[in-house]
């Protein structure tokens, strides 16, 4: 079932919004070679928690950190260790905060300082993917008109979209109704109405669009060991223009 949001719902999403997106701001700032994925974790941790808000990630059907951080191949899930980032590096950071009885989600692709031409575009590209899908997010639409544009737009500049993870409803609940694919057919499917709350999440890889799970069991990779990238921001469909209720503040794709 969809779950549409009152003014006092929204008021509450965009409180959980702000703290999210300053969370992967803050994260975003600190991608550079040499820096541990555990205190990117730790740091992000406590920024949330620092704003009267839990981190929604954490201990999520198990998952056992604040963020998912996933760096070159990884399209997802990445789990924050020991690991450090290296020059060249691009690293994807998806964060959720929850206050107020709801949640915020949003993501971005960083770059470890100089990264190859074809990766920087593989980036940007997923970043505009989202704007692309962005466009169809009004009422009367329908959720795979979003999902077609994204695809069109990935593919037209030779990218590969994901399709065993979509985007999805998001509220009261991390995960809610409906699910938003990046791919799919135009004028089918769920009808965009005012306050529906979604996370569009694009998953781009440079290659092709196979995919696997680790023996860890979260962290998602390509099958072929290209790099892959992602965006996410939670956007509210409104009367107008949709709302983007993460802020962007240095979101990554730009090499911030």
């Amino acid at each position: 079932m969809i779950t549409l949001k009152t003014g006092r719902d929204v008021d509450a999403m965009r409180r959980a919004g702000k703290i999210t997106a300053a969370a992967r701001a803050l994260a975003g700032e600190m991608v550079k070679p040499g820096v541990s994925t555990k205190a990117i974790d730790r740091a992000v941790h406590d920024f949330i928690v620092s704003q009267g808000a839990r981190p929604s990630f954490l201990h999520y059907q198990g998952y056992p950190a604040s963020v998912c951080i996933s760096i070159n191949d990884q399209v997802i899930h990445g789990i924050p260790g020991a690991r450090r980032i290296k020059e060249g590096d691009i690293v994807s950071i998806d964060v959720g905060a929850y206050i107020d009885g709801f949640h915020g989600d949003c993501a971005g692709t960083y770059f470890a300082g100089q990264v190859p031409e074809e990766v920087r575009r593989l980036v940007q590209v997923t970043r505009q993917s989202f704007f692309e899908g962005l466009k169809m997010a009004r009422a009367g639409n329908r959720v795979p008109d979003i999902s077609h544009a994204i695809q069109a737009y990935v593919e037209e500049h030779g990218y590969s979209v994901v399709r065993e993870y979509v985007g999805h409803g998001v509220g009261a609940e991390m995960h809610e109704e409906p699910e938003v694919p990046n791919y799919g057919t135009p004028g089918h499917g769920v009808r965009l109405i005012p306050g529906m709350t979604i996370a569009v999440e694009p998953m781009v890889n440079l290659g092709g669009a196979a995919i696997r799970v680790l023996q860890d069991g979260w962290t998602v990779v390509t099958e072929d060991g290209k790099p892959s990238a992602h965006y996410e921001n939670t956007i509210l469909i409104t009367r107008g223009d949709p709302e983007i209720l993460t802020p962007i503040q240095g979101d990554g794709g730009d090499g911030m």
